[in-house]
């Protein structure tokens, strides 16, 4: 005769979400997600194909992903205008990016499905 197993104390999604809700690591990592999603409405259409944030640094600088060096030196020129397009985001998320930094070795290729 199979043993029965009862099953009890299941965590649930409510619970889960007000557990990670209250922690401040996912906050934050959740807000960085969320201001990313913008990265390609404040870079413009032809350079959010070819960059993408890549993490945040110390004092609000963010670090951003690119496909080569010459789309780095064209975003480096853009730099002043893009972080003033990003001023809204950055607002609404409570959040504060001084600086951006241009990095080439950082990219990746995303594999398509």
């Amino acid at each position: 005769m199979a043993k029965k197993i009862l099953y009890t104390n299941f965590t649930t999604t409510e619970d889960l979400m007000e557990l990670f809700s209250t922690k401040k690591e996912i906050k934050k990592a959740i807000t960085r997600c969320n201001l990313y999603k913008f990265w390609g409405k404040a870079a413009g259409k032809k350079f959010a194909e070819k960059s993408k944030p890549y993490s945040m640094l110390a004092g609000g600088v963010m670090v951003i992903a690119c496909e080569n060096a010459i789309v780095a030196q064209e975003l480096m020129l853009k730099k002043t205008q893009i972080l003033l397009k990003f001023q809204p985001y950055l607002k609404s998320l409570k959040m504060n990016v001084k600086d951006l930094r241009f990095d080439p070795k950082k990219w990746v290729e995303e594999e398509s499905d």
